[in-house]
């Protein structure tokens, strides 16, 4: 018991995936439940939360309470109560009133920069500096020569909405993608501030109807007023905001070069607008203004640590607490965290607390695994301590180590998934959301769960929870790289798939229960607990975690077409297993072949590379795998049974 599975992967995850996309949890909390004794509340995005009665169900709570104290009272040290039914400031995400003052400062930003232009095209238009736009524009046709020709050229498209648009999903594809924890609310920043410029020139341009210079312009003219420049303002949200994340988010010592050298783009691409002859100084201007207050708007309602932002109020434990104490006290269980703070950052282990303390649980041990201990060496801690529920926070490797220490203890297990994958959770229809996960987990019901128990050459016995195998899926494991993982996510394992397709077939001996040995090739080998993997793809459609058996799949499909036929053979035995007929004995011959069985015995020829649960474990010619039939207990929602 809490013995772990060798791996290469020496970054101290235990996940297949660890660098991806975290959990979407942030300090300005989020999605949660609050409760007692089978009532719950879950949180959405809004801030309005809706109670619930019963293990884990859905209808409304007829008391109408949602832990609040009455007549305005509090249930701790004066904790502010939340001000209507069915609220709670503790766990809002704020996002509603964001979005109301983004829209009530755009429109203001909007009345602003069009006032302006209707003055310069208006009263303003015989005074300067308005009399000597012409002039200036002028001046500028004059200097053109080829090489200024050229570098506005490319300084131009620097603000093409084509070019605007495309870095711009770059950069945010790159903020959920690149960071181990994703920067939603940065990538939110970008996007959003982008966009509300765009928004805001399409009114201003149809407000303010203003002529082009009068000088030979060297792009075609498009039907939008020359007032603002659309250039300049979409080129201003796009590197401004670029020039805010680096300096805000990056420690490097070239981060003000590089935030300089991003602050300049806009004011090139302004120059060059009037260099080609498409706008007047102020329609730069009102462009550059467009951008930067667009930037500012949605930079104050959006970024941590500014005013605007929907953060967890600092008696937020209070308000949990009191939630909790205004409610029939549950029977309660000594609760142990375990996290993997590679996946989980500090501001959803927060949430996390939060929504236990509305549970009733407050100042419950948080504890992080380890590079050298991925789970099970605190879990036996925690057994040992007298834990009577267990949470795991991490992805599949954090949940392999916990339920390997965990089988056959009988102590239930809590689902927070966090990582890449998560296989077992989205096998189970759980929540993804940590908050969201952890409340179905709380106000559910124990479950039996299958688990497998594996061991072979070059490493002790362990159990699984979905898959393990052998040949191209753990080559592929042991292909992808730390960092591939954190830029692509689970579409990386893909990528090495595509390389792991020119090893050469394995030849291995099956034995299944008590039949006869089996002699087959193979480009993998799967032996399943559970059936689907990411995307909805079903590998093994039959495999089901509480049937008291595991599926073996063996895939050996020979050339292009083999593998079109596999992925047919694997379609339809999705949709018959979706119907309840039996999609296992296909036989020999095929392109893929299931079993079923309760022990396997796996020889190779020659050393494979094998996984468990997307670990790799090394090479080597020997998996030999049993069922342990309801040996791991998860609390699932009810409507799961």
């Amino acid at each position: 018991m809490g013995t772990t599975v060798p791996a290469s992967d020496t970054s101290g995850t235990g996940e297949a995936g660890s660098g991806g996309r975290s959990a979407e949890a942030d300090g300005s909390g989020g999605a949660a439940g609050v409760g007692g004794n089978g009532r719950s509340v879950a949180a959405d995005s809004s801030t309005t939360i809706t109670t619930a009665t019963g293990s884990g169900g859905r209808s409304p709570d007829a008391a109408g309470n949602d832990g609040t104290a009455r007549n305005g009272q509090s249930g701790r040290r004066g904790a502010p109560v939340p001000p209507r039914p069915g609220h709670s400031p503790a766990l809002s995400t704020g996002v509603p009133r964001a979005a109301a003052r983004i829209g009530a400062f755009a429109v203001c930003q909007a009345a602003v920069i069009a006032g302006s232009g209707l003055l310069i095209t208006g009263p303003a238009r015989e005074f300067w500096p308005m009399i000597a736009e012409d002039t200036a524009v002028e001046a500028l046709e004059d200097a053109r020569t080829t090489t200024l020709d050229t570098a506005s050229t490319i300084a131009s498209a620097l603000g093409d909405t084509a070019t605007v648009v495309g870095l711009t999903l770059l950069a945010c594809l790159a903020l959920v993608l690149v960071p181990r924890l994703p920067r939603w609310r940065e990538a939110a920043f970008l996007a959003v501030g982008v966009s509300l410029q765009s928004m805001i020139f399409v009114l201003i341009t149809a407000s303010v109807d203003r002529t082009r210079p009068d000088v030979e312009r060297m792009d075609d003219s498009p039907p939008t007023s020359s007032y603002t420049s659309g250039h300049t303002g979409a080129a201003t949200a796009l590197y401004a905001g670029l020039a805010v994340l680096v300096l805000s988010r990056v420690r490097a010592p070239w981060r003000k070069p590089l935030a300089a050298l991003l602050l300049l783009l806009p004011l090139l691409v302004g120059l060059a607008r009037l260099y080609r002859g498409m706008h007047h100084p102020t329609d730069v201007a009102g462009g550059l203004a467009n951008g930067a207050l667009s930037l500012f708007v949605v930079g104050r309602a959006v970024l941590p640590g500014h005013s605007w932002v929907g953060r967890t109020p600092a008696d937020a434990m209070d308000i949990a607490v009191a939630a909790a104490e205004e409610r029939p006290a549950p029977a309660q269980k000594q609760v142990t965290v375990i996290v993997n703070p590679t996946v989980t950052d500090e501001a959803a282990q927060e949430q996390l607390r939060l929504v236990l303390a509305q549970h009733g649980y407050r100042d419950t041990p948080f504890v992080a695994t380890t590079a050298e201990d991925t789970g099970g060496g605190q879990t036996a801690d925690a057994l040992r301590a007298g834990a009577e529920l267990i949470v795991v926070c991490g992805g599949d490797g954090t949940v392999r180590a916990v339920a390997d220490a965990l089988a056959g203890t009988g102590v239930p297990l809590v689902l927070v998934p966090s990582g890449t994958g998560n296989l077992l959770a989205r096998h189970l229809h759980l929540p993804l959301r940590p908050a969201e996960a952890l409340t179905a987990g709380l106000t559910g019901e124990p479950r039996a769960l299958d688990l497998g128990r594996i061991e072979g050459d070059g490493f002790p016995a362990v159990h699984f929870t979905a898959m393990a195998g052998a040949g191209l899926d753990a080559t592929m494991l042991e292909e992808t790289s730390d960092r591939a993982k954190s830029v692509l996510g689970w579409p990386a394992y893909v990528l090495a798939g595509a390389k792991g397709l020119r090893t050469p077939r394995m030849r291995l001996t099956v034995r299944l229960d008590d039949g006869p040995e089996l002699r087959r090739t193979a480009r993998m080998v799967l032996l399943a607990n559970i059936g689907t993997v990411q995307a909805g793809a079903a590998p093994v459609p039959a495999a089901k975690p509480d049937d008291g058996l595991l599926d073996l799949a063996v895939f050996d499909p020979r050339g292009a077409g083999g593998w079109l036929r596999a992925a047919g053979v694997l379609l339809r035995a999705k949709r018959r297993g979706a119907g309840g007929a039996d999609v296992t004995g296909t036989g020999d011959g095929g392109p893929v072949e299931f079993h079923t069985f309760r022990r396997a015995e796996l020889a190779f020829a020659r050393p494979q590379s094998r996984e468990i649960d997307g670990d790799p474990v090394g090479p080597g010619l020997r998996l030999t795998a049993e069922v342990r039939p309801g040996a791991l207990t998860v609390m699932l929602p009810a409507r799961e049974r």
